[in-house]
């Protein structure tokens, strides 16, 4: 009999009770936080949940065929997933499909063409003068009121400054700053809109008053219907209410006034009573994020408008610089809704704006992106709309489940017959390794947005003859370790060294084809590719901490150390070789006296 080597091979065998009790603990943990989370069961993809699948083709105008890149379509996916999460929809995949096409998945539940309808269209960005606003929500009623109201200290919500002068002036607010040289810039935030409960008063801005004031847009006063509908719809407005958020200003064209929500820097919503658009996205030339290192900025977006949309914006601007808050401030309006609202204090000529105020990269390359949209010259057009039926992806599920347990099946029958008393340990291995891609797969769900698709199940499928592989090299290594005459204990352990090389090597070129197929592919082929990688690493927990351990514990057992008939691990019909042992030579004969009778 061979003992086994002292260290840590010794250890491994004689304590594996460690292992299993770890992976019993993350088994444990991992199942309480599913039930915890409230999601019991795996997100399913659209082919499997039924719903509608949009492809989009992008086409560029004329002579602008460069504007197909990576960033124009980056942007355009970032703003139809605004959109489609505009229509309350939570599950929605927004995605690019080589270099110009957009596949936008809309599971059911959802209004397909209200979605189509929201998809396939450019976006909309305006510059609007705001008329009124206020925080919305709990403790924010009422109408308009027609008089300015600043904040606590009296002094307006954004204070304009000047140029260079003003510039030790400047607080962490919202700030504008230009000058009326070609080089004039303005400079706001988001961060200092208004946060009063106060109501906001609404001259408009193109009526300024001889004193600076600019009169109410009352119903009373000029008689218009529209203008007494528009105050009666913003007094009713709730922009915490996503439904409402997404109701209003919806239908409103160009030319007419409207009420929007918005987002404040504190995560507050506001309502707005917003002018007709004094300047169109489209004159806006170029937009971008840039850390300004000449002040104390930080992060900054700069716009550069064309020839014509430099003198819309030189007018606007100087027709709110003579009002009071809020209405000094422009809102940058994009598919109705609010992302910007910065103020000013003089007419801005020099055809390029800037925005600041304690944005990070991420906020600042946000909106430099929602700007540059409105000037895109794209245009996208359906390729193809499928509709998948709740019914089709249920039939699809259940034979994929069904295509799943046949092999799951054959799997087991294999061990039962080749390997006996060994398939114990086997199939303990799969249904450990398959419970935990299922708790794992249900928490990926609500956490980082993994569907669990028809190509994704074919890869769970596939990964249970990977996971079955691996127990095969054990078992084999095993098994050779009886053959050359060793008992179970010490061929247990001798196995392992072997036997855990040649699976880290194949478990690692699996994952490894895993992980390009996903960055390679777009789309569903992306699922399979993930589920793949992710059992591949679960087997390898799985053969570390449960497998060897628990094949440690029964080679303890007489059943499997006496090499039962049963246990798969006979010693006779493995054909071993009888145990080395050391044979005696003859003894030597001694000399002395011969005895007479022998002579």
């Amino acid at each position: 009999m061979v003992a086994p080597k002292k260290g840590k091979n010794a250890s491994a065998q004689s304590k594996p009770g460690r292992s299993l009790a770890l992976i019993l603990i993350a088994i444990v943990a991992l199942t309480g936080g599913m039930f915890a989370s409230g999601h019991t069961t795996p997100r399913l993809g659209i082919d499997l949940a039924g719903g509608t699948s949009i492809t989009l083709r992008a086409v560029p105008e004329a002579g602008q065929e460069s504007a197909i890149n990576k960033t124009n379509m980056d942007t355009a996916v970032e703003i139809m997933e605004r959109r489609v999460n505009g229509l309350g929809v939570s599950e929605a995949e927004v995605q690019t499909q080589g270099d110009r096409n957009i596949i936008v998945n809309i599971p059911k539940g959802t209004n397909s063409k209200e979605a189509r309808e929201q998809v396939g269209t450019t976006a909309k960005l305006y510059f609007r003068p705001v008329v009124a606003t206020e925080l919305s929500g709990a403790g924010a009623t009422g109408s308009p009121s027609p008089s300015a109201t600043g904040n606590a200290s009296g002094e307006p919500t954004d204070k304009a400054t000047d140029g260079a002068a003003d510039k030790d002036k400047a607080t962490d607010g919202d700030k504008a700053s230009g000058s009326p040289s070609d080089s004039a810039s303005a400079s706001a935030t988001t961060q200092g809109r208004a946060a009063s409960d106060a109501l906001k008063a609404d001259p408009s801005p193109s009526g300024t008053a001889s004193d600076g004031a600019s009169p109410s847009p009352s119903a009373s006063a000029s008689g218009d219907d529209a203008t007494a509908k528009l105050q009666e719809q913003y007094a009713a407005l709730d922009c915490t209410d996503e439904a409402a958020r997404t109701k209003a200003g919806a239908g409103s064209k160009p030319g007419d006034s409207m009420i929007a929500c918005g987002q404040n820097a504190q995560g507050q919503w506001q309502k707005y009573i917003l002018g007709p658009a004094a300047v169109d996205g489209t004159d806006v030339d170029q937009s971008e994020a840039v850390f300004n290192t000449q002040t104390a900025a930080g992060w900054t977006v700069t716009m550069k408008f064309t020839d014509d949309g430099a003198k819309k914006f030189a007018d606007i601007t100087g027709k709110l610089a003579q009002n009071q808050s809020p209405q000094n401030q422009f809102a940058i309006v994009l598919d109705n809704e609010v992302v910007s609202d910065p103020y000013v204090s003089q007419a801005l000529t020099g055809g390029s704006a800037e925005i600041s105020g304690n944005f990070d990269q991420e906020e600042a390359q946000g909106l430099a992106n929602m700007l540059s949209y409105g000037a895109l010259p794209l245009t996208f057009k359906e390729d193809s709309v499928t509709t998948v039926t709740a019914a089709l992806g249920g039939e699809q599920l259940e034979a994929g489940l069904i295509a799943g347990a046949i092999g799951l099946a054959l799997v087991v029958i294999y061990l039962l017959v080749y390997y006996r008393g060994l398939s114990f340990i086997a199939v303990a291995s799969l249904l450990v390794s398959a419970g935990l891609t299922y708790v794992i797969m249900s928490l990926l769900g609500p956490t980082i947005g993994f569907a669990l698709n028809l190509p994704a199940v074919c890869g769970a499928i596939v990964a249970i003859g990977i996971t079955a592989d691996s127990f095969i090299v054990y078992f084999e290594r095993v098994r050779d370790e009886i053959r050359e005459g060793r008992t179970l204990r010490p061929a247990v352990e001798r196995a392992w060294p072997r036997a855990r090389r040649t699976i880290l090597v194949s478990d690692f070129v699996s994952f490894l084809a895993a992980a390009v197929l996903f960055v390679v592919t777009v789309g569903k082929v992306q699922g399979f590719a993930f589920t793949l990688g992710l059992t591949t690493l679960l087997d390898v927990v799985v053969v570390f901490l449960f497998t060897k351990p628990l094949l440690t514990l029964m080679a303890r057992r007489k059943f499997f150390a006496s090499g039962h008939k049963w246990s798969g691990l006979d010693p006779k019909s493995l054909g071993a070789k009888p145990p080395l042992r050391r044979t005696r030579r003859p003894a030597r004969p001694v000399a002395g006296p011969v005895d007479p009778k022998e002579a």
